[in-house]
């Protein structure tokens, strides 16, 4: 019987181990943190630009008209090319106007001869009138007719100005060096009647003026930081452009004229921009973005912009402390510098920040921080304020 109870107890005991064995090896293993990687906030001083978006107009745009009827007889320009000033553009067929100032001169002759006469009638009665061998109405008429003659060669002599003005006009030159625009009007049009007829374009295109609408908002951030931007001369130099392609214009721009009243329907006050164009480059018609320097913040804090999540317009940074522990911070952001963002308030200098790995992590959450790797920051471009 002992025997037996002693085999029974040997039994229960190695089932008794078997049993733990078995309970141990279900335990779940234990989860390793998620691996983020972490950048350091970077202090530095960032320019503050204002961007705004324009379009380019010639420094001098003169419209072409015709200023006397007639037919065009020939078109003496290539479209789209570059004309000096008093290079001949148009011509209008002169015969009518050629016979105009003749008949005009015609006139003009007639009515001296008239004056003539006149003359030698006063000079004839003046000494009969003395001796009483005409009456003095006779010689008061005569002055009167003199007076009427002097007047008729004052007109003649005028329409023959007018006439020669008008023969001017059939040559219709370029007023200024610039590049002209396509015409409007081709050889054998009957232009000029009714109303000046619009023949072309010609532009002064160096330098060349770029137009912008600055919001209320915006125009009062400028005039408080900068109040020498505006006034009786406006001093703000050193504008950028940039074109289209993304590319900066290689020379420079300066505010000459801002509007004096805000566009009520669009809320916006114009702003003119003069930017030097000596390679041409730069056409009527072209969009492009004006950055203004407003300020330079000082020891401004840097977070890459992959760093910051937003929702419901609330930024959060997550920072990693020196025991590896996650939090997040809300902040204020401020404008955007290259591919990082100013941080207004909510972290402090030397900070780490998890730049990678923010969807993997919550508040409190350990981590296994690594440094981020990658180029140094960017020489500061920012747009717009966002606030």
């Amino acid at each position: 019987m002992a025997a037996i109870r002693t085999g029974t107890l040997i039994v229960i005991a190695v089932a008794a181990v078997v049993a733990g064995v078995s309970c141990r090896k279900a335990e779940p293993p234990a989860t390793a943190p998620p691996e983020v990687y972490v950048t350091n906030v970077v202090v530095k001083d960032v320019p503050e630009y204002l961007e705004l978006a324009g379009q380019t107009e010639g420094f001098e745009d003169v419209e072409i008209r015709a200023r006397v009827e007639g037919f065009l007889d020939s078109v003496n320009f290539r479209e789209g090319s570059f004309v000096r000033k008093g290079d001949l553009l148009y011509r209008i067929d002169p015969k009518p106007l050629e016979a105009t100032l003749a008949g005009a001169r015609a006139d003009l002759a007639t009515a001296q001869a008239r004056l003539e006469k006149t003359a030698n009638d006063v000079a004839r009665y003046i000494p009969l009138a003395a001796q009483r061998a005409v009456s003095q109405k006779e010689l008061d008429d005569a002055r009167s007719a003199q007076d009427a003659a002097r007047s008729q060669v004052e007109a003649a002599r005028a329409a023959v100005e007018t006439a020669t003005i008008n023969l001017g006009y059939t040559r219709i030159a370029s007023p200024l060096a610039g590049l002209v625009g396509t015409t409007e009007v081709k050889p054998g049009n009957l232009v000029g009647r009714g109303e000046p007829t619009l023949l072309t374009t010609v532009s002064r295109i160096d330098p060349v003026i770029f137009k912008v609408g600055v919001t209320e908002a915006d125009y009062l951030r400028v005039v408080r930081s900068q109040p020498g931007y505006t006034g009786k001369d406006p001093r703000a130099g050193g504008i950028e452009l940039t074109l289209a392609d993304g590319t900066v214009h290689a020379s420079k721009g300066h505010v000459t004229a801002i509007e004096r009243q805000v566009n009520a329907s669009t809320g916006t006050i114009g702003i003119q921009i003069v930017f030097p164009n000596p390679q041409f480059l730069l056409r009527p018609g072209q969009f492009g973005r004006a950055r203004i320097l407003l300020d330079v913040k000082k020891n401004a804090m840097l977070v890459p912009q992959r760093a910051v999540q937003e929702l419901q317009n609330i930024y959060s940074v997550a920072v990693v402390d020196d025991h590896d522990k996650v939090t997040f911070h809300n902040v204020t952001v401020g404008p955007r510098v290259g591919d990082r963002w100013v941080i207004e308030q909510g972290l402090e200098p030397g900070d780490h920040v998890v730049a990678e790995g923010l969807q993997a992590i919550s508040d409190g959450m350990a981590v296994r921080a690594k440094p981020m790797g990658g180029p140094g920051v960017p020489e500061a471009v920012p747009t717009a304020g966002h606030k």
